[in-house]
């Protein structure tokens, strides 16, 4: 093979919208990228509030396109500095801002069979009639393998206590 083609060069796609499922997945996307060697592509998706109906409505509607566009990367990068904390993750980084509902827009980021999608798995419990959509639909329409990250145990620690702190229960402070 005399050239390079970068359309071989394997991905690893991952949803970002810094709640705590998908920062796990980010960490979960990036230690994958480094094993495989590849390039690892963080996308936050976004949609103008109220959907594109409410966005053609004109600017009397609200911000402009431009700036919804503008503010999701800049979300984006402050996610991305967060958690490396302005150093290279040491993997080859693509981020990319997406517009369209989250599901759909990762699946279509994620479009070859070599690639793989990381996404948050949701929650546990009750909320999770209400929650993992996104997870769901990428592992029922992406034509790539998904790698659905469970909750981190933090996660469902912070979620006992916030339970706890509604109902009004004790807290037992001697396991913080």
């Amino acid at each position: 093979m005399s050239g390079y083609d970068p359309s071989a060069t394997a991905r690893v796609v991952v949803g970002v919208s810094g709640s705590l499922g998908s920062v796990t997945a980010l960490r979960r996307a990036t230690a994958l990228a480094r094993r495989l060697g590849a390039e690892l592509w963080p996308v936050l998706a976004w949609e103008p509030p109220g959907g594109d109906p409410a966005a053609r409505r004109g600017p009397a509607a609200g911000l402009p396109v431009e700036d919804w566009q503008r503010l999701a990367g800049q979300r984006l990068a402050a996610v991305l500095d967060e958690i490396f904390g302005g150093e290279a993750p040491g993997v080859a980084m693509r981020p990319g801002v997406v517009r369209g509902a989250p599901g759909p827009a990762l699946v279509a980021t994620a479009d070859r069979e070599s690639d793989v999608l990381v996404v948050g798995a949701g929650r546990r419990g009750l909320q999770r009639a209400f929650s993992g959509r996104v997870s769901r639909h990428c592992l029922a329409h992406a034509v790539c393998p998904v790698l659905a990250v469970p909750p981190s145990p933090l996660e469902s620690e912070l979620l006992s206590v916030h339970r706890r702190c509604t109902w009004h229960l004790r807290i037992d402070i001697r396991g913080l």
